[in-house]
Order: C-alpha cells, then structure tokens, then sequence
C-alpha cells in the first residue's frame, strides 16, 4: 500500500466515497463518476503531490495521476472499500447530456481491454515485422502461433466487449458473453457455404443471401468476427431485457430463469435484426469516414495530427477510437488513428526543448520521466506537467504534431493493427503477409519530423520560464564593490551542524537534490527557516517542503528512511498552503523514539533550486540553534 495516504487524500477531496457512483482508471488518470463535482475540493487536489492534474470531461471527473495510476487506483479502492466488481458502475450512473453520455460509455466499454488490446496488437505486429525482414516464413511454426496470441483476442472480440460492455450497463457479464460467443460460433459461418434459398432486399446496397431461417423468420448471416458495433448493441438490449425480467420472475428461480429467458430473447433477436442493421451501420461508417479521408488526406491529417492532444486533454480522443477499430473490422485497415501518430514525437520533442532550455530544477525533475514515458506513447504526464502549463511548448508540439499527420496523409499509410503506442506503434503500419512498403518508411519520416519540430520550435519560440524572482532580498556590497544580492536562511532546528557531505544518503550527499547542510537535531522541533508558503507536508511527517517569499525552495528532511516509521513519532503544525513566517513551529518529532526504532536521525536542509543562484554558502559552526543563521543564498 505504498499509495495508500495519497489514496486518502483523493477520496477525501473528491467528497468521500458516498460522493462516488464509479471509480475506474485508463492508463494516466484515475475516472470517477460523482454525484456532485461541486464538493470536490478540485484546486486542492491540483496541488496535492502525486496529481498532476484535475479535469473534468465527458461526464467524468479525471484525476491525472501518471504512468503509477493501477496502484494508486487500487489503492483507493483498497482505502474506500469499493468493490473490483462494482468500481466501474453501469450505464445508468451516467449524467449530463448525450454526447457526455456516450464518451463516459464508450470509454467504459473499451478502457478495461486497451491494455491488452495493445499488448496483443504488438505481438501481432512484431510477427508481421519479423516476416516482412525474412527473419521467418509465414508457414513456420513460430509465426502461426505468433499470428494465433496477436490475432485471437481481436478474432473473438465480440466475447470480450460482451463482458466489458454489458459490466458497463449493469447486466450480467457471462451473458454479455454468451451473447458474444453466439455470435462468433463456428458451426454458423459454415452454413453460409452453398447455394441460399433465396435472396433478400435484391438489386440494392443491402442484398442478403437466406440460407437458414429461425421460427422461420429469414436471419441474414453475418460474419462477427473481430466486429465492434453488433455486440455493443445487443449486451445494451441484453440490460434491458434483464432488468425487465428480474421485475416478474419469482426470486427462487431467478439465478437460472432471467439468464435463459434474456438469451432465447436476445441471441435471436441479434441475429435477424440487430446483427444485420449493426453491420449495415459499421460499412457505412466506415466508407464514410473512408470518403471524407478520400477528400484531401492532407488536410485530413494536419487537422487529426494538430488537435488530437487537444482530443486527449478533453477526452473527445474516446469517440474516434470505436470508429478506428470499426474501420479495421470493415476495410482491413484505418487511417484516423495512424494520422495522430506523429503527435506523441511531438510532444517529447518539446519536453526535450524544456529540459535544455529551463532553469527551474522541479521542471527539469518532472521532464525527464515525462520525456521517457512519451516515447512509449504516453503523453499525459507531458501536456499536464510540462508542455499545457508553460503554454508555448504545447502549442509548438500541435504544430509538429499537424505535420506529421500531413505526412502520414499524403503517403497513405494507414494502422493494420490496434497496436503499441509511441515507438511500438511503428508495427502497427506493416500489412501482415505483405513487405514493408514505401508508406511504412514514410511515418519513420513523419515521426522524426514531428520530434525535431516540436524541439526546434519550442528553442526558437521559448517560454516563460517559471523561475521566480526573488522579490525581498538584501543589496550587499562586497570588497570589490560590486553590489550583489542575498537571502539568508536560518537554522530550523537545534541541533549538531555537519556538512552535506557527511549525510549517510547518497541523494543528499551527492548534492544531485541541492545544495545544503545536515543538522543532527537535540530538540525535536523543527521551525521554518525564512517567510515563505508550506508547499509540501509529507504525509508521514517526516519531511516538509517551504517556499519562501523570495523563491528559494527549501526541503528539510528529518532522519534517514524515516518514511517507513508511517508517521509515528511525529506531529505535524502546518499543512499545504499555508503561509508562514520564519521561526514557526512546523513539526515536532521524538528523537530518542525515532532512534529507538533504529533510524539515523540527521535531518538535510537543501536548497532545492541551487541552480538558480550564484552560490549557496553555509556557515562555519558546529552547533546552531533555531534562528542562528545558517545558509547564504547568493543571487
């Protein structure tokens, strides 16, 4: 439970969990479904650590957590006693108007299977790349069961959205995939062999070959394989039907009578009515989509490539996801989703600009892991953390990313697969059974493309770097004569003065956190060093973070691993935001407990944004005590 607290803290700030409907996660932010936002405390979970950001979207209320979000969701449903089963709510939660609706649930649908969805997607593709190298032959063992892990989940997908979709309107999942399984049952397509009986709707779009009928009413065969839009709607008719019958048949039966009732209804229904007219929909949506590519794929993917992470950040990206996948089912291949390719390039390539070119340490901190994240294809802790807040930069990676789905248009690739993201999403664009063609080479080229746009632009345009000024400092005139600035910091702790050096972590003594002192405490009580804000209370107590009123970003750490103690042993006095003035009793801690316990107990006082001045110079003493000056911050 190493997200326990923070798990806690989300609930609480989200109203508690009688303010939650439905709590699910896709991969960087936790969804919940509330049933009043207004008493979720939004900017106080914007400045919690461990969120990078609030949203509120498609009738959802996102918390933007990172790459960590399964644990720190399953934490919160360990922390507010939810249910696995119940998490993700029903259908029937939803609010708002209907195109809200349909966001929150066709992202319930689809969310709980991206993962693997990817993953099978990935094997698919790498058995296509590794045939297309020659490395193997489409006859060898190896790529038949390659082929066979890659192709199977999408092959009988209707079993799998059977369960997810019927889970998210509140029916019976093994019905959902029962459903499903009928519908991709083997013995049926071979009763499409042969001569039909006769022909329905002849002469037109919806021409039907009749081979077999039900109660004889005519059922136009279908092939259901890896589709999309059928069993969507039947598991919705399914609900229905199900909460129909559990109104009329007697409770003592119910377990085995409301299941075979809503099969005998629904299975048939699907196959004469819903199936076709489902099917019928998906080939329309797909030509459509197809014709308003045909129209200028250019223009098509400068408009997909610049806004999709504007789709991302409000969540629209969910509606355009059913219509890839339905278009790989109709046509063989979509070229919506391969458009957006390049945008997650140009995305790190902007954060790459921002890690060169800023000041400000924090920033370079959450650049680095935001930077490696999106090479895999996932942005968000990229827009939230670094590029949306600095504002330029993600305008810059739009543009890069505009380019790329220009590229990507006018070469025509299009996605064979629903594949990898990021760098193994490349596969995804290697027809299987056939070479790499010129396309393939050309999204090489839109990807690098869009990286080194998004780089460049973002150096050559700039940013308002958020290094703040120091705004109360001392003008002192040194020998020379040469007036320089200073902020002075003083001791927050009685206490053993040591240099960084000696402190027995290697984080803080390398000084790669800053620079800054250790203080091995007499008295366990811990005072602010200067005026400032409290921007971080750990929730162990064990450390706390200040700002002060002249931009100097302070942390001081009390004991070694501390942290495993959970608390124990400390009282916290301040809390996130407050302000504070020099001399205040933060915390208050119990040595000789502390000790006991085993722990060293040498606090780091560390200037977190060393880089941002001339020199941080500490005092020569061996004892200080609170308010005794300690630190020199040279401007």
């Amino acid at each position: 439970m190493k997200y326990e607290q923070l798990a806690k803290d989300i609930l609480e700030k989200v109203g508690g969990t009688d303010n939650i409907n439905s709590v699910f996660h896709c991969i960087t932010r936790l969804r919940f479904k509330l049933k009043d936002e207004s008493i979720a405390k939004t900017e106080e979970l914007e400045k919690m650590d461990g969120v990078i950001s609030v949203l509120r979207s498609g009738g959802q209320y996102q918390v933007v957590i990172g790459n960590h979000v399964p644990d720190v969701y399953a934490a919160v449903l360990a922390v507010g006693g939810i249910s696995a089963e119940g998490a993700e709510g029903s259908a029937n939660e939803s609010g708002g108007n209907l195109f809200n609706r349909f966001i929150d649930m066709i992202s319930g649908v689809f969310t709980p299977i991206l993962g693997v969805l990817a993953a099978t997607g990935m094997i698919k593709g790498f058995a296509s790349m590794f045939l297309a190298f020659g490395w193997i032959t489409q006859t060898s063992g190896t790529y038949q069961i390659l082929y066979a892990i890659g192709d199977a989940l999408f092959y009988f997908f209707p079993i799998f959205l059977g369960y997810t979709a019927i889970k998210k309107f509140g029916g019976n999942i093994f019905v959902g995939m029962a459903i499903g399984g009928a519908l991709v049952y083997p013995a049926l397509a071979g009763l499409t062999a042969g001569k039909p009986a006769y022909t329905l709707f002849a002469g037109t779009l919806f021409e039907s070959p009749i081979h077999i009928t039900f109660l004889g009413i005519p059922v136009i065969l279908m092939s259901y394989a890896s589709s999309v839009i059928p069993i969507i709607l039947a598991t919705f008719f399914a609900a229905k039907v199900e909460k129909g019958l559990k109104k009329i048949i007697p409770d003592v039966v119910k377990t085995f009578l409301v299941p075979f009732f809503t099969l005998l209804i629904v299975v048939p229904i699907t196959f004469i009515v819903i199936g076709p007219i489902a099917v019928w929909a998906g080939d329309l949506l797909g030509h459509g989509t197809l014709w308003v590519y045909n129209l200028s794929p250019v223009i098509a993917g400068l408009l997909l490539g610049g806004f999709w992470q504007v789709f991302v950040i409000f969540g629209l990206h969910w509606g355009l996801i059913p219509v890839a996948i339905n278009n790989l089912t109709t046509l063989g291949a979509d070229p919506i989703l391969a458009m957006t390719f390049g945008a997650s390039f140009a995305q790190i390539g902007a954060v790459l600009a921002v890690i060169l070119k800023t000041k400000n340490q924090k920033i370079k901190t959450l650049g680095y892991p935001a930077f490696i994240s999106g090479i895999f294809g996932v942005t968000e802790p990229a827009i939230y953390g670094i590029t949306l807040p600095l504002k330029k930069p993600f305008i810059m990676s739009c543009i890069g990313g505009a380019v790329g789905g220009g590229i990507i248009g006018y070469a025509g690739a299009q996605g064979y697969i629903m594949g990898g993201l990021g760098i193994f999403g490349l596969p995804n664009f290697i027809e299987p059974g056939s070479s790499i063609g010129t396309a393939f080479w050309m999204v090489i080229v839109a990807m690098i493309v869009s990286f080194v746009l998004g780089l460049v632009l973002t150096l050559v345009f700039g940013f308002k770097d958020p290094v703040e000024t120091a705004a109360s400092v001392t003008p002192v005139v040194t020998q020379s004569e040469t007036l320089i600035e200073q902020e002075v910091l003083v001791s927050p702790l009685a206490g053993e003065l040591i240099p960084l050096v000696n402190v027995k972590d290697e984080a803080f003594s390398s000084g790669a956190l800053g620079k800054g002192l250790g203080i091995v405490p007499t008295e366990g009580k811990l005072y602010s060093p200067a005026n400032g804000t409290v921007t971080m209370v750990f929730p162990t107590g064990h450390a706390v973070g200040i700002t002060t009123d002249s931009g100097a970003e302070i942390l001081m750490h009390i004991g070694m691993d501390t942290v495993q103690l959970e608390g124990k042993y400390f009282t916290v006095h301040a809390k996130q935001g407050d302000k504070i003035t020099a001399g205040q009793l933060l915390t208050e801690f119990d040595i000789e407990g502390i000790r006991s316990e085993g722990y060293d107990i040498t606090t780091p006082i560390i200037v977190t944004n060393t880089n941002q001045y001339l020199d941080v110079m500490v005092v020569d003493e061996e004892e200080v005590k609170p308010g005794d000056r300690v630190i020199t911050l040279v401007i």
